[in-house]
């Protein structure tokens, strides 16, 4: 994996905001534009992904481009939200369907807990190989029969307890492969009947509700290193403002759900927010989320961010901090024995990948 894997930490200077990139290969005045702008990290996506061998020279690219082992970021939960796909990576189901399956199999907690581990082992071990070093998973956010179709299979289930087990056992097996987990969207997106891509989700929802459910889920993963927040608007605490907006929403994030990882924003180019990228990337750092993320690679759009998120210090720079030193080298395993145990327990058979 490129970079050095020591939890190394990546200083005052360093700016409030983790960017994506246009394409396959680093053009040099992205690479001109983040040697200016020294983003914590970098977010990859589809267009970004070609063989593996241009992979780990993007990744290897990016972490140049700054002068050091910036994190990685990419969305590799499974099923219709999967960077890495065929031929050269695994086809993954999505989570609640590999839940399901195992569940009607016959599967009890400790099996399902398990495929799930190891779920996130593989996965890791496929994503460090290419010098991607955080997921933007385990989803915390539970299953309801509301529950927008963009979003339900790709929960781990419907109950608060449930929930935190399972997304606690993803987490941890891909942490022991050497990639940081990013729990989402906090405080939950469950409760949503609207796309957040697409427009403000509003949730109604009493606060005593939301506690004894949703914050619950993500209240059993506190202890998180990072988490993504959630554009959508909790009337119980802020009438006026989406949570990655809000400082009362930030404040129950922290006070409320306990969590003291780093926070940061889901894609502020999304539709549910409104205003400029400048405007929303300020009105979120302002509530409390310590980095501003933006996805789509737009050299203007990411102009106004970096310029708008500044630099990351105080107790965010000490989360961010805190953060990166989890990062580990992947522990040693037996890659193919821990697939062959997935497909048993699972029932999985997705064609193989292709090497190189």
């Amino acid at each position: 994996m490129s970079g050095a894997m020591n939890g190394a930490t990546t200083g005052a200077t360093t700016g409030a905001a983790i960017l994506g990139l246009a394409g396959p290969v680093l053009g040099t005045e992205e690479a001109a534009f983040f040697r200016r702008a020294d983003p914590w990290g970098f977010i990859l996506f589809a267009r970004n992904i070609d063989t593996p061998a241009r992979l780990k020279r993007l990744t290897a690219d990016l972490r140049d481009a700054v002068g050091r082992d910036a994190p990685i970021f990419i969305d590799q939960e499974g099923g219709r939200v999967q960077r890495l796909r065929p031929p050269h990576w695994r086809a993954w189901p999505a989570p609640l369907d590999q839940v399901n399956a195992m569940i009607a199999r016959g599967a009890g907690v400790g099996a399902v807990l398990r495929g799930l581990w190891l779920r996130g082992r593989l996965i890791a071990a496929e994503l460090s190989e290419m010098g991607i070093d955080a997921n933007c998973a385990p989803g915390v956010d539970l299953a309801r029969p509301e529950t927008h179709d963009f979003l339900k299979n790709r929960c781990l289930g419907r109950q608060p307890a449930e929930v935190g087990a399972r997304a606690r056992a993803l987490a941890a097996g891909l942490m022991a492969g050497g990639v940081l987990p990013v729990i989402k969207h906090i405080p939950g997106h469950g409760r949503a009947r609207a796309d957040s891509h697409q427009t403000l989700p509003v949730v109604t929802a009493s606060a005593e509700d939301l506690s004894r459910s949703d914050f619950a889920a993500f209240a059993a993963l506190r202890d998180m290193p990072m988490a993504m927040t959630a554009h959508i608007r909790f009337t119980a605490f802020d009438a006026a403002h989406p949570a990655t907006q809000s400082r009362r929403m930030i404040g129950a994030i922290r006070d409320r759900i306990g969590f003291r990882g780093l926070l940061m924003t889901d894609d502020l180019s999304m539709q549910a927010l409104e205003g400029s990228l400048g405007a929303r990337t300020a009105a979120a750092i302002g509530a409390g989320c310590d980095v501003a993320l933006h996805c789509n690679g737009d050299p203007g759009e990411m102009a106004e961010v970096v310029a708008a998120a500044g630099r990351l210090e105080g107790a965010a720079l000490a989360r961010a901090e805190a953060a990166l030193a989890q990062r580990r080298p992947p522990a040693d395993a037996d890659l193919p024995a821990l697939w062959a145990e997935f497909q048993r327990l699972t029932g999985w058979e997705p064609a193989e990948p292709v090497a190189g």
